[in-house]
């Protein structure tokens, strides 16, 4: 037995770059977002602005990688578990649009929950199917979960 795993390239590099676009059209729809965040009142743990873009990516790539591996994953649930992916990355487009370009600190903290709820029912979706897909989402919910904290700190102290 080799273990040999077949890649399919194609929708490798197509869940790439759905995960990966989302992160791009957030950060085009929201240019000046790292100036934004420099000159709000901020809480402690606020992490510096060159630190985000970082993260992001990475977490982008780790979504990308765990809807391939549901997409790849031959069971009756993934469909459904790929919608409700591909609706947690919309929300999460949104999000950035609110908070930085309205500057609605708060609507953007309660838009942030909903995102926050639907990577939980995707972690949850994720893991009927395939549980490494789901484990590979686990970071995501964790940053969001920070993400949280900073947001209404924000709204608290802006």
């Amino acid at each position: 037995m080799t273990g040999n795993i077949k890649v399919n390239w194609k929708r490798l590099i197509l869940a790439m770059v759905i995960s990966i676009g989302a992160g791009v059209i957030s950060w085009l729809l929201t240019g000046n977002s790292m100036e934004i965040y420099r000159d709000l009142n901020k809480p402690v743990l606020s992490p510096p602005g060159q630190l985000f873009p970082i993260v992001w990516t990475i977490l982008f790539i780790l979504m990308g990688l765990a809807s391939y591996i549901v997409c790849e994953t031959r069971d009756d649930d993934r469909t459904e578990a790929l919608i409700l992916y591909g609706v947690q990355l919309v929300i999460n487009i949104g999000w950035s649009v609110i908070f930085f370009n309205f500057g609605a600190f708060w609507l953007a903290f309660v838009w942030l929950m909903i995102l926050w709820i639907l990577i939980i029912f995707t972690i949850w979706r994720f893991f009927n199917v395939n549980t490494v897909a789901a484990w590979l989402m686990v970071p995501y919910l964790l940053w969001v979960t920070f993400a949280a904290y900073l947001n209404i700190a924000v709204a608290i102290m802006n």
